[in-house]
């Protein structure tokens, strides 16, 4: 636009320039013949005669009458007026008339009491201070820490955000608890601006977080993170070595220092001392590798997916003296649930070399519940969370999660809470006797008692 009216601007100063040196060339050519006609008239003057004189001064009134210097127009025949070059602002002006300014949104309130933690997800529930119907929505952010309150420094986090939430309340699903805390803030929208973030609430966020001890792990058993993959080349030729390396260790696995999240069970520095580096590697038979978390009181639960090509494997808790040729639920001291592909499938719970099959549908993602303090410890079908087994007992030693492969392998999730189904479950079972009934349309299996 700013182009086009700059050749029109240009265009017509040209044609007004042409018009106004066309003026002044008639103006000048009137002059001169102004001139000259003035000469003339002096001459006439000048005739005696009186019959001359007559004759020339009416021969000079016919040249004066004809003489364009008299019909001439000294005005400029162009104007300096611009309002045919002006913008037409009619639809702007209408627009800006008709402008409604909004005032800046409250700021919400979070709503601690209606906040709820439970299965991995944040529940967050905020209220405005008065009712808003100019607010369009609200924008939730959240972030992680390892700290009550107002985040240090050296440990702040960037705010995840989640935008365009048109309700007052959101569930934040699918999370990894693998720190203590979640802080969350709200504020809210309306069509122009946003208002002041709300008072950040931090929530609470135990969970259960550990790793898989590929210290003492079979060296058949490769071990990354929290995923365990049975090899069949991964003893050869490294057996005789290893046993040197661990010639004279005790029986105690390596517990690593965790410094995930304090969402861990609690560990004494005197247990993780006299357990560091003093065990064996499983061998043999024995393709197991242990958790480096040991549990010591609470509740607490994990879970355990298998590949789907696993031909065997067994998901539950041991006390620390598992032998390096012990088999998981082969000892007093172990407890597990051990699934069999390898011709047919079986599930069975074993305890102290003692195995119950049970005849439920096999499953690939199995859970784990145990409360230490109360003596449960009750597995799960993961994708169903139906009851598979439940062992009732009093623990007299720290627990450490312990997995068995071959020909497959495992992924274990951690960083997960107590299932609310699995909370209510265990509640609802207490004081049972050996006994079976129907809870949530769950089938409670026998529960096996013993001391150790």
């Amino acid at each position: 636009m700013k182009e086009s009216m700059a050749n029109t601007i240009q265009q017509e100063r040209t044609e007004k320039i042409q018009a106004l040196n066309n003026q002044l060339g008639q103006c000048s050519s009137a002059l001169e013949s102004s001139e000259e006609l003035l000469e003339c008239a002096t001459t006439i003057l000048n005739i005696k005669n009186p019959m001359e004189f007559s004759k020339a001064a009416r021969q000079i009134k016919d040249r004066i009458t004809a003489c364009p210097a008299f019909r001439i127009c000294l005005k400029p025949t162009i104007s300096d007026n611009m309002s045919h070059l002006m913008v037409d602002f009619t639809l702007e002006r209408h627009v800006l008339q008709a402008l409604k300014f909004l005032p800046v949104p409250k700021v919400p309130e979070i709503n601690t009491a209606a906040c709820l933690v439970a299965d991995n997800c944040v529940t967050v529930a905020w209220k405005m201070p008065e009712e808003d119907s100019r607010v369009d929505h609200f924008v939730l952010e959240y972030k992680k820490t390892d700290y009550d309150g107002l985040a240090r420094v050296k440990d702040e986090q960037p705010w995840e955000v989640i935008d365009y939430v048109k309700d007052y309340v959101y569930t934040l699903s699918g999370l990894k608890f693998d720190k203590k805390y979640m802080t969350v803030r709200v504020q809210a929208c309306n069509k122009a601006l946003a208002g002041d973030y709300s008072d950040p609430v931090t929530l609470e966020t135990k969970a259960f977080v550990f790793g898989l001890d590929d210290t003492s792990s079979h060296l058949n058993l490769k071990v990354e993170e929290n995923y365990v993959e049975w090899d069949p080349t991964g003893g050869k030729g490294q057996e005789k070595a290893k046993g040197k390396e661990n010639k004279g260790s005790g029986q105690y696995p390596v517990l690593k220092s965790n410094k995930r999240s304090g969402a861990s069970p609690k560990r004494t520095s005197a247990s993780r001392s006299a357990a560091k580096g003093c065990r064996d590697r499983f061998t043999g038979e024995s393709y197991t590798v242990l958790g480096d978390t040991a549990i010591e009181s609470g509740e607490h639960y994990w879970e355990a997916t298998a590949q789907k090509d696993c031909k065997s494997y067994s998901v539950g808790v041991t006390y620390r003296n598992l032998g390096k040729f012990d088999q998981l639920g082969k000892t007093n001291s172990s407890w597990c649930i051990h699934i069999n592909n390898w011709l047919q499938s079986t599930l069975s719970a074993k305890h102290n070399n003692k195995s119950k099959t049970l005849d439920l549908p096999i499953t690939d993602r199995i859970g784990v519940y145990c409360n230490f303090d109360g003596g449960q410890l009750m597995f799960y079908n993961a994708n169903s969370m139906e009851l598979l087994y439940a062992f009732k007992t009093k623990f007299t030693q720290p627990l450490l999660p312990g997995f068995m492969v071959w020909c497959g392998g495992l992924s274990v999730s951690t960083c997960l809470q107590v299932p609310s189904v699995v909370k209510a479950f265990q509640k609802s079972v207490n004081g049972l006797n050996s006994s079976t009934c129907s809870l949530y349309s769950v089938p409670v299996m026998p529960i096996e008692s013993s001391h150790c």
